[in-house]
């Protein structure tokens, strides 16, 4: 009796890892990777995308006379825009030249003499 329950004892563990997983629901794993797909949309890509819109409608709308600041952080006033380059006057006389990718922001008008 003693060497029958010593065996049992010795196969339980054999006997619990062979046994089958619970079946699980098939449903799961698509449903959670359409909410990583929908989070990593409204985290990442929404605003980034929005971001993107907006640069390149403030870099079109880029017109001589303009106080504008570049990537840099130097403030300007626009005094020529071409395709792919603008000239910013950034004091007297000194004007420097950006791609148009460098310029981050327009400022409202008279900022550069209240600075």
């Amino acid at each position: 009796m003693k060497k029958l329950i010593a065996a049992a004892l010795a196969l339980s563990p054999a006997l619990a890892l062979a046994a089958p997983a619970p079946a699980q629901p098939t449903w799961q794993l698509p449903i959670m990777l359409g909410l990583f797909v929908l989070i990593f949309w409204f985290m990442v890509w929404r605003p980034q995308s929005k971001r993107a819109k907006e640069h390149k409608a403030l870099i079109a709308a880029l017109s001589k006379g303009d106080e504008v600041t570049t990537a840099a952080g130097i403030a300007g006033k626009v005094t020529k825009v071409s395709d792919d380059y603008v000239s910013v006057e950034v004091a007297a006389n000194v004007e420097l030249t950006f791609q148009k990718q460098a310029i981050v922001a327009t400022l409202p008008k008279g900022t550069l003499k209240a600075i």
